[in-house]
């Protein structure tokens, strides 16, 4: 059998479409991926107040936000059945990036299987406040470069400004909920240190460069959805924010305090996960609607080849001219409509690549420095601004160094 021109265009049609489906499958299991963060948060910011009152607050709530943390993983499972571990996915088609993709979810799962000993070590006090939050940190940490991944693997434009706009938000959602459990820790101690101050800082600073690239990719619906929550702030808690920068000891009473605390920031947190729901909502649209527009462009196409003669392919070079013309304006439209989306994603590729830069810099300096994720990202930033240089170079020069030291066994 000789295969033509025409073959190919269906063929390329038809192989948009599976990539679209297999996007929205990834865009499900994103917005799993946020429900079980949020509910990890919580558990977090309770586990943070339980320790740092010395087991005498919200003993009774630890077995109440695990339990919420693994039905959401049973949620998560069950979109993660769907992938065959062979390298293929849903209906037999492989997976953009399987091998990346794959890697990721095996480092959740682990961190999922660290979550039942660290909450024994927090039932019974034998594990610091920092040392507890930092373990939960590192387990949404794991997640959210998983959401990261997700967005990569996407060759749309269109679904990967939503992808970004939703990792983006998650990320700063992320760093608020590290700002909930720092303060609880505080109240609850009755003391702010000038590095827990410092501490603070850079998680408000971080959320805003987070919702800053958010912004610049999101939708209206959901810009405009936060924009109205960012009024809605209240300014009980900028007054708790301001105590906590600012004051080294709190002279009301701890549990009221932290209480409190933690009540108005959960109110923040959940309006961020409202606008973060939203943006799934979002991204689910965009891959259903991209689908149908494939699917009717793939329609259009396959009634336009069967209007066409049949000529027999051993005999290419005696085609009508008219019907020549026609299999050519087929082919180039194909052809420009590929490249209009290549150069549209250019742009989202070179944001998506130097912001995996960042990331695994800032992965690295968390690993073997021992910082916080704003503090890496502060050294990052200060090294760009000391040599005057952009910060995705930074990343670079600093990832090529710990490759060689890697090397060298250092």
């Amino acid at each position: 059998m000789v295969l033509s021109a025409l073959d190919f265009v269906l063929a390329s049609k038809k192989r948009e479409i599976i990539d679209l489906q297999q996007l929205l499958q990834m865009g499900q299991l994103v917005g799993a991926v946020s429900q079980l963060i949020h509910v990890l948060q919580r558990e977090r910011g309770s586990s943070n107040i339980y320790l740092c009152s010395q087991g005498e607050i919200w003993g009774d709530q630890l077995s109440e936000r695990a339990l919420q943390v693994q039905l959401a993983e049973q949620a998560v499972n069950q979109h993660l059945i769907a992938l065959d571990l062979s390298g293929h996915a849903l209906n037999g088609h492989t997976v953009a990036n399987a091998s990346r993709l794959f890697s990721r979810i095996a480092t959740v799962l682990h961190s999922l299987s660290t979550l039942p000993p660290l909450r024994q070590q927090i039932q019974t006090l034998n594990i610091s406040q920092p040392d507890a939050m930092n373990h939960y940190s590192e387990v949404i940490r794991t997640h959210l470069a998983l959401v990261f991944e997700a967005a990569d693997t996407s060759g749309d434009p269109t679904v990967s400004r939503a992808l970004l706009a939703m990792f983006s938000f998650m990320q700063g959602k992320e760093l608020a909920g590290q700002e909930r459990a720092l303060g609880a820790a505080g109240f609850a101690g009755q003391y702010f240190d000038e590095h827990a101050h410092q501490q603070l800082l850079a998680l408000i600073e971080g959320q805003e460069r987070c919702f800053q690239t958010f912004t610049e990719f999101a939708d209206p619906r959901a810009l405009a959805l936060w924009r109205q929550q960012i009024r809605a702030d209240s300014s009980e808690f900028e007054r708790f924010r301001r105590i906590a920068c600012t004051c080294t000891t709190t002279n009301a009473e701890a549990c009221d305090m932290a209480l409190r605390w933690f009540d108005v920031t959960t109110v923040r947190i959940d309006a961020m996960k409202t606008v973060e729901d939203v943006l799934e909502g979002i991204l689910m649209e965009c891959c259903r609607q991209r689908i149908r527009d494939a699917e009717v462009s793939c329609a259009l196409q396959q009634q336009e080849i069967g209007q066409m003669p049949q000529q027999d392919n051993h005999y290419a070079a005696l085609i009508p001219p008219q019907l020549s013309r026609a299999i050519l304006e087929l082919v180039e439209q194909q052809s420009r409509q590929l490249q209009a989306l290549d150069a549209e994603l250019a742009g989202l590729r070179t944001t998506l690549a130097e912001r995996k830069l960042v990331e695994r810099a800032k992965g690295w300096l968390m690993q073997y420095q021992g910082m916080t994720e704003p503090q890496a990202h502060k050294t990052l930033r200060d090294m760009a601004m000391n040599q005057n240089k952009k910060l995705p170079q930074i990343a670079e020069a600093m990832l090529s160094v710990a490759e060689v030291l890697a090397r060298k066994g250092i």
